[in-house]
């Protein structure tokens, strides 16, 4: 068993001991062997001659005859030499006593007798390239992708590691491999790809079974926990790869052995007819000779362009770790000074000085993140800057927009409240107050937005758009407002026109004349015009549209109207229109042409002026049923349309039915009166008979003689007598027994008419006989043309 200090001698004693350039093939020089090109340099640029280099190999026109193999492993484990003494090829080795990188970029060169393009990858985890894993990464899964055979190069002592059997770096690129060429078409599903792990300095402690189980489990376990797209969660390790394993001795310490074992591993390269022959027909790629170079060409466009292969470096590491930290403690300091004005900003309240308590406390957070993390890696610092930036701004904002909500609110609080407070100003102007009330409004969200505003010429901080929302809602209130005081004077005009309107309609409708519509429509003509003229003039200080004015006006109008029909229909109704009736009947029937009652006698022509005063009322009724005026400019169509939900009323004040019904019930009243009249002639001509006279005095002349033995009756009838005496010398006694009549006609009036709806059942014939007389005389005034009064 070697020694430790042997082994530590490995990384000297596994190289070439030939000439760099002169490289030997079993001892000797590599007769046969082609150029080596370089195909990707280290600047990971592809080499654009491959294809000329393959022609000058001899192989554009192999078609499908031809093989791939590259090899991949840590830096000066003697992979260039392993591929030299397989393939008799001429790649660079290393020169033992400098123990540098050789290799740089990707090789290839033609096996020597043999139609194989062998690929020498620059190694991994080499001190030239330092921390910059990109290349490495790049290089392998492009080996992994464009070759048949990938020879895995390690050495015995490198078996369980992680990162020195480059486990870390082949779960990378199995993981990307996957995206770019995992999806198998039916052409490809039987396609693999054979890794051949070369075990070097193989000292036989260990048995070469033992050592493929740990890699075989170690690779089962990354491809376990692989990020596989959906579409591939179900598929294996040995779906896309093959695994074989061959050990090789010491190269110098075992340098017979080693030979030998190198011829035994070139004819698993060159004899077909062995069963471990390792070009098998499932690993060659199916591309011909001459589409060699463009395919590779195109993979490796694909594994430059490729995010997922761009892993930090140890640097980078570091800096995230130290940013992210520096960048927690700033922000923790900065949520827990932001958390104090939440609760306020959510309650609705404008907090004055927000927007310098935020630029505060945002400079504050940046200026200790960029004192602390400017020190490392600079992109990492920037682009942890810029994430930091984006979650102080996340958590400003809802402060921002919170207070210019508020902002908002309390604009149009005020602007409110200014109105209200210029409107109980006597003689205001509307107009006026509202301008006001605007500017200031505005002035106060517009002064507390330019505060709060965190970053100049940011998007993130606009308020503008709040603003015009503002200015729409503002405008809003300000037609409401203006549309309310409207309508309050409207309400206003509208009162005064019906206490102008009430008492000359009343005075007209009670006097009834020919000419009654006339003045009725003139009058309320006159007052709507005055209205009209008086809203039109307050109607400019609110600054009204001319479709605002007009529907004011159609309003107006149509409530006129309203209000005139209301009194007529209050003046017209029934016990109205009767009363009405009745009086004009009572100064034509019971009054003579100077006004003085009449008191009736047996000669008096009561028939005749009965049917005249009886036919001038009842034309009252037609004349009352319609507002129809005799001056036709006077005439007024009533507003058609309907105005807060009432219809406009009509001309039409009494329907015919109403008409006859009015007519009906006058008659009555009407009879009534005519009866009353005859009883009182009959009771002018009645005669005592003489005789009674002398029957009162006997039957009488002991009370008399009471009556004058009686201080107290002597008094009162001293006083009757005076009083009676005093009558007569003034010429009262007519008319006291004219006035002690009508009383008692109308108490009698009034009894019977009381006992005659109470007993309507039993004179239910009597009425019957009546309506039958209306009727004829309803008929007869139907067909009479009205005359004038």
């Amino acid at each position: 068993m070697p020694t430790p200090e042997i082994l530590a001698s490995n990384d000297a004693l596994s190289a070439n001991t030939s000439s760099p350039s002169k490289p030997t093939l079993n001892g000797h020089p590599p007769n046969g062997t082609s150029d080596r090109s370089q195909i990707i340099n280290d600047e990971k640029q592809f080499i654009p001659n491959l294809n000329d280099q393959i022609a000058a190999w001899g192989l554009r026109d192999a078609g499908f005859d031809y093989n791939l193999v590259a090899v991949f492993g840590s830096q000066s484990t003697g992979k260039s030499t392993l591929l030299n003494r397989l393939f008799g090829t001429n790649f660079d080795v290393m020169d033992e006593s400098k123990r540098q990188q050789t290799t740089k970029g990707i090789w290839m060169c033609r096996g020597r007798d043999m139609n194989v393009l062998v690929m020498d990858v620059e190694g991994t985890d080499g001190r030239e390239r330092g921390e910059d894993q990109d290349f490495e990464r790049k290089s392998a899964l492009f080996s992994l992708a464009s070759s048949e055979v990938l020879i895995v190069n390690l050495w015995e002592h490198q078996v369980g590691l992680y990162q020195g059997a480059n486990m870390g770096l082949l779960k990378t690129v199995f993981e990307v491999n996957l995206g770019l060429f995992g999806k198998k078409t039916q052409e490809s599903a039987s396609q693999r790809t054979l890794l051949l792990f070369v075990i070097r300095d193989h000292i036989g402690t260990t048995p070469l079974a033992n050592l493929q189980a740990t890699v075989t489990s170690d690779l089962q376990r990354i491809w376990d926990t692989l990020s596989k797209p959906a579409e591939l969660q179900d598929r294996k390790l040995t779906d896309y790869f093959d695994l074989s394993f061959t050990a090789l001795p010491h190269k110098i310490l075992a340098a017979e052995r080693f030979e030998s074992d190198i011829r035994a591993l070139r004819g698993r390269f060159t004899d077909k007819s062995r069963d471990d022959f390792v070009f098998k027909p499932a690993y060659h790629k199916r591309i011909p000779a001459d589409g060699v170079a463009f395919y590779m060409e195109g993979i490796w466009e694909q594994v430059q362009t490729n995010k997922d292969l761009d892993l930090p470096t140890q640097q980078e590491l570091l800096a995230q770790f130290r940013c992210d930290e520096i960048s927690a403690g700033a922000l923790a300091e900065f949520n827990e000074q932001a958390k104090s004005q939440k609760r306020p900003i959510e309650a609705g309240q404008v907090i004055s000085g927000l927007g310098e308590m935020m630029r505060s406390w945002r400079s504050q957070a940046l200026s200790r993140y960029d004192r602390d993390a400017s020190r490392y890696h600079q992109a990492v610092y920037k682009r942890k800057r810029a994430d930091l930036v984006g979650t102080l701004d996340s958590t400003l904002s809802p402060l921002f927009v919170g207070q210019l909500k508020n902002l908002h609110k309390a604009a149009l609080v005020s602007f409110k409240a200014e109105i209200v407070a210029g409107l109980k100003v006597d003689g205001y102007n509307f107009a006026d107050v509202v301008s006001k009330a605007r500017a200031s409004a505005e002035a106060l969200f517009s002064d507390g937005a330019r505060e709060i505003v965190v970053v100049e010429d940011d998007a993130t901080w606009q308020w503008e758009e709040e603003l015009r929302l503002l200015r729409e809602e503002i405008r809003s209130v300000a037609d409401q407002l203006r549309k309310d005081e409207t309508k309050k004077m409207v309400n206003t005009i509208e009162r005064k026109f019906k206490t102008q309107i009430a008492e000359p309609v009343e005075v007209q409708l009670g006097s009834p004349t020919p000419e009654i519509w006339d003045n009725v429509l003139r009058t309320f003509k006159e007052t709507l015009a005055r209205s009209e003229a008086s809203y039109l003039t307050k109607a400019r200080s609110f600054d009204c549209t001319e479709e605002e004015n007009d529907e004011a006006l159609t309003t107006l109008r149509h409530r006129a109207w309203a209000a005139l029909r209301v009194k007529i229909d209050e003046q017209t109704a029934d016990a109205a229109i009767l009363t009405k009736l009745r009086t004009y009947f009572e100064e034509r029937f019971r009054y003579d042409e100077q006004g003085v009652p009449r008191v009736w006698k047996p000669d008096d022509d009561i028939d005749g002026a009965f049917k005249k005063a009886k036919d001038v009322t009842l034309e009252l009724i037609s004349l009352y049923a319609k507002i129809e005026p005799q001056d036709p400019e006077l005439a007024y169509t009533p507003p058609e349309d309907v105005v807060e939900g009432t219809e406009a009323p009509g001309l039409v004040v009494f329907s015919e039915t109403k008409v006859l019904e009015l007519g009906a019930r006058f008659r009555r009243e009407a009879d009534a009166h005519y009866v009353e009249a005859k009883r009182s002639t009959v009771a002018s001509i009645a005669q005592i008979p003489y005789w009674i006279y002398g029957a009162l005095v006997v039957l009488g002349w002991n009370e008399a003689m009471m009556i004058l033995f009686n201080p107290l009756y002597v008094a009162l009838l001293l006083v009757l007598a005076g009083g009676a005496w005093i009558i007569v010398q003034l010429n009262l006694a007519g008319p006291l027994m004219h006035v002690g009549s009508s009383i008692a006609f109308e108490v009698k009036r009034q009894a019977e008419s009381r006992l005659r709806e109470h007993f309507a059942e039993p004179l239910r014939a009597q009425a019957h006989a009546t309506a039958i007389e209306d009727e004829d005389d309803t008929r007869e005034v139907r067909h009479r043309k009205p005359e004038a009064l």
